[in-house]
């Protein structure tokens, strides 16, 4: 992991976590073009678990409904963060904290000790938006705040964590960084030399 930021597994997962509920489950605009929500918000769950490396899961409606609550939430969380307001993204994890009813716990598993903030019993949706709210509380809470972005593209509000090594990163993908790049080549091409 050379030249990049390093998160420890858990918070790096649960931070990936959050940015595929957030970008999934919540509207506004994706590369380009308005993205109003997913029309079949379960299925949006079940990819966001899968994209995160999660076992094809089977997920409830009232489970997708509730974690797209939630993810509108974890949303708050970035766009204060990515505008420098600490207090209102804290104030916010410090809600989902208590609402998700996080707390630390080691469980045993085949591969030896986890770190979870959820008990066993706790449900698909709540264990994974603890864990979520958790990771959150664990960037804003160290110097790593700043990592946490909104994507600069035009008509794009897609979230990312930023793991480069300089803390430079503007854009959710490397789509939305070509579709700015290629606008401003365009933009000075089209303007006449003096």
């Amino acid at each position: 992991m050379t030249g990049q930021v390093s998160f420890d597994s858990h918070t790096r997962n649960v931070l990936a976590a959050s940015v595929e509920y957030v970008n999934r489950l919540t509207p506004g605009f994706s590369g380009g073009t308005a993205f109003p929500g997913p029309a079949d918000a379960a299925q949006a769950v079940a990819d966001a678990l899968v994209a995160i490396g999660y076992p094809q899961p089977s997920v409830r409606q009232d489970d997708a409904r509730r974690l797209t609550e939630l993810a509108g939430r974890m949303r708050i969380v970035f766009e204060s963060a990515h505008s420098g307001d600490l207090d209102r993204a804290a104030d916010e994890v410090n809600a989902l904290l208590l609402d998700t009813n996080a707390r630390p716990q080691l469980d045993r598993r085949d591969k030896g000790w986890s770190l979870h903030f959820h008990g066993l019993d706790d449900g698909l949706v709540n264990g994974w938006a603890a864990g979520c709210a958790a990771g959150l509380a664990l960037a804003l809470g160290s110097d790593l705040a700043g990592r946490l972005g909104v994507c600069a593209a035009p008509q794009c509000d897609r979230v990312f964590v930023d793991v480069s090594r300089n803390g430079q990163r503007r854009f959710c993908s490397p789509q939305c960084q070509s579709r700015v790049k290629a606008a401003a080549h365009r933009a000075r091409q089209g303007s006449p030399i003096s």
